[in-house]
């Protein structure tokens, strides 16, 4: 029976994807008693990069906050998995950490990761509302225009 987190996701049209391991020497979600870290997310989305570039040339602020969203659907993904499956165990958001690849006269990226933020808030309600930082960026991994880390708490 489907937790009332995964009902919300479905309610929104989301599902989660198997949580991708780790590309390097790290681990995708680190847990610290009620505390779980979940490791910066890019958007991809079937092992595929779905974007690729910057911020300011390459895609408007809508287009960013669209791979904002994904990274934080893919953030989703590793919390589950850490949980073993279940998402109603969260607490709430403690902080998401954004960063954007983008020109350097770019300055929304507040804008941009607002993508993740409001992912959050949709589907923990008041819980999602979280502290936050979004740095620009001069590149990031594959040249993917954002990437996002989280902090959780959970029971």
């Amino acid at each position: 029976m489907a937790g009332r987190i995964e009902e919300k996701l479905a309610s929104l049209g989301i599902i989660l994807p198997v949580s991708v391991p780790p590309a390097a020497n790290y681990v995708p979600a680190r847990r610290l008693g009620s505390q779980v870290f979940i490791s910066g997310q890019v958007p991809s989305k079937d092992g595929k990069d779905q974007f690729s570039g910057k911020l300011g040339s390459d895609y408007s602020v809508e287009e960013g906050q669209a791979a904002a969203r994904l990274c934080a659907v893919n953030v989703l993904s590793q919390l589950r998995h850490a949980l073993d499956g279940d998402l109603d165990r969260v607490v709430g958001v403690i902080r998401l950490g954004g960063f954007v690849n983008a020109e350097p006269d770019f300055g929304d990226h507040p804008k941009v990761i607002n993508g993740a933020s409001d992912l959050m808030v949709e589907v923990f309600g008041d819980a999602g509302r979280h502290a936050r930082a979004a740095v620009g960026c001069y590149s990031l991994p594959r040249n993917v225009p954002v990437e996002v880390e989280a902090l959780f708490e959970v029971e």
